[in-house]
């Protein structure tokens, strides 16, 4: 069969593949993903909006698309990279092929492709821009496109809802561990929050308020929350400038407890700075070091940006955490202020579930 879709990366590498999903052209931030199951839980990420995902794992398909799996109910990932695709899955739980997701959601794939060459590539050279095109496009086309289209800065502003809406606890659900006491009330800020995260607060017996990106200060205090949970994301963390404005207004006032882009937010708004790593952090693999228990746990991530430690020195947060493979922050606390945050995912969907105390901690913050 004959190639019929290309990638034509801003270098002038060029990888021929066969099509699936949507046939649209796109540019994207080529990223890789280590992770070998969950490719829905990832497709359906708000986190990886504007980016082109490389799966590192092989075989991607073959057990469709499930109902209950979707981390967010508008698909926004860039466009899918797979070694080998399969349209016939065998699951008694799919409801549909990830092809025909795809294309209802205007996601283009690639498979047939060298993802051992191409993910190498990203290690050695850093995440930069694709073009996921049509076979016949010219490298000397792709290239002049690629220079003439920037990735959007409005990622946040994209996935995040647009209404405050909210999720009760569910009685029959674990009999949720808040009500030895009397239930509790939290308001969730969405930066693109995944569904886990916040079925994840509800088992804890906590009730979420969600509300947009650019919520003020003063209406999260019109909702007298009991806490106050700032949510993953996708993008430049320092795009997201009205919400550091009401994480640092609020800071003091009630428990605060961020998640990847949520920890980001939480440390500039205390006056750190961010940089952008060479290829960022994206995988159910990834080795953290708690420094408060001396134990490693395995965590799941999905990040390009990372909390500058010198930065850090000259706030009252301290380092909680450490990923042992390149020595990036992944925690950070300040007792006084009864704040913290981490960089990765606890929620672990997909992933490890080695970090689910995390969500415990936050309740017995705001129980006490």
């Amino acid at each position: 069969m004959e190639y019929n879709r290309k990638l034509i990366l801003e270098d002038g590498q060029e990888y021929c593949g066969y099509g699936f999903g949507s046939n649209d052209n796109r540019v994207c931030e080529l990223v890789f993903n280590t992770s070998m199951v969950g490719y829905q839980e990832i497709l359906s990420d708000p986190s990886y909006t504007y980016q082109a995902i490389v799966m590192s794992y092989p075989l991607i398909g073959n057990y469709g698309m499930a109902e209950e799996d979707y981390e967010s109910e508008n698909l926004t990932a860039g466009a899918l990279i797979v070694h080998e695709y399969n349209d016939l899955p065998s699951n008694f739980r799919s409801t549909a092929t990830l092809s025909s997701i795809m294309e209802k959601y205007d996601i283009p794939g690639i498979y047939g492709i060298d993802t051992r060459k191409l993910v190498r590539s990203i290690r050695d050279f850093g995440s930069r821009k694709v073009l996921i095109t049509d076979a016949g496009t010219t490298k000397e086309e792709g290239i002049d496109i690629l220079k003439k289209t920037e990735i959007p800065k409005d990622a946040v502003s994209k996935v995040s809802c647009q209404h405050i809406w909210k999720s009760k606890v569910l009685l029959g659900d674990g009999l949720a561990k808040a009500y030895k006491t009397h239930k509790k009330h939290i308001v969730a800020i969405d930066c693109g929050m995944k569904k886990n995260i916040v079925l994840s607060l509800n088992r804890l017996g906590l009730d979420v308020t969600i509300v947009p990106w650019n919520t003020s200060a003063d209406e999260i205090r019109n909702l007298r929350p009991d806490g106050v949970f700032i949510s993953n994301g996708p993008g430049d963390p320092e795009d997201a400038d009205v919400t550091i404005a009401t994480v640092k207004e609020l800071i003091g006032e009630y428990p605060i407890f961020g998640i990847c882009l949520g920890h980001q937010i939480i440390s500039l708004a205390y006056g750190a700075k961010t940089y952008k790593l060479k290829f960022g952090h994206r995988g159910g693999n990834h080795p953290v070091k708690n420094l408060e228990t001396g134990k490693i746990e395995i965590t799941s991530q999905n990040h390009s940006y990372a909390v500058d430690p010198e930065s850090i020195k000259d706030t009252p947060l301290k380092v909680t955490h450490l990923n042992i493979l390149d020595k990036t922050i992944e925690g950070v606390s300040c007792e006084n202020d009864r704040i913290y945050s981490v960089q990765y995912h606890p929620e672990s969907a997909p992933g490890p579930q080695d970090s689910r105390y995390l969500f415990d901690k936050f309740l017995k913050m705001i129980e006490g």
